[in-house]
């Protein structure tokens, strides 16, 4: 168990956190350096967060007590936040690091993954043409977990693929091959597609 006194911020036990997104930003993302502004921004950027923490978990009351935790982190954290970078990457890449150090905690990944999986295989092939959307979601689910993870980020969460690669702490260059490879892959699972007239 961690213990709460060599911990003095939720960068602390996230390495990369707080420098994790240098780029400057603007618009609604961008954070403005004031405690009480860069909090309403949060507040503004809670259903982006709880949209990736149920793509990164598969399950809602996991993703609420992920967006729980990852508020608290960044609150506690909120004096390393550089004014002018991407808030909203800011908290996702806190979001993620705070994901994986669960699962590396309670080496559940196998065990959430495989349920899930063996969930959808269970269910009858009527339940998977109720809507695209959920073609498009099995679809994705078959992809390798990082080339999903980066086509959601750019494609889904529509971060560009400099702060997706600050989020997942890969080269740019990286980051693109990834939603290059996810589309590519996405393409050959979908198939040729009936033209319409």
């Amino acid at each position: 168990m961690d213990d709460p006194a060599n911990a003095k911020t939720p960068e602390a036990r996230i390495p990369g956190a707080a420098d994790a997104v240098t780029s400057p930003a603007s618009g609604p993302n961008a954070g403005s350096g004031t405690g009480g502004d860069l909090r309403r921004q949060m507040t503004t950027l809670l259903p982006d967060l709880r949209a990736f923490a149920r793509f990164l978990t598969r399950d809602a009351t996991a993703a609420d007590d992920l967006v729980q935790d990852t508020v608290v982190r960044a609150l506690a954290g909120l004096s390393s936040f550089q004014p002018g970078t991407n808030l909203k990457a800011w908290l996702f890449t806190i979001q993620r690091n705070g994901f994986y150090e669960q699962i590396r905690r309670h080496k559940r990944e196998t065990r959430m993954l495989g349920a899930q999986t063996a969930a959808s295989e269970m269910q009858a092939p009527e339940a998977h043409r109720r809507s695209d959307l959920n073609d498009l979601q099995r679809m994705l689910w078959t992809l390798p977990p990082l080339l999903r993870e980066a086509l959601v980020l750019v494609g889904a969460q529509e971060l560009s693929h400099d702060e997706a690669a600050a989020i997942c702490g890969v080269p740019v260059g990286t980051m693109k091959a990834r939603v290059s490879r996810a589309r590519s892959q996405l393409a050959r699972t979908m198939g040729p597609q009936p033209e319409q007239d």
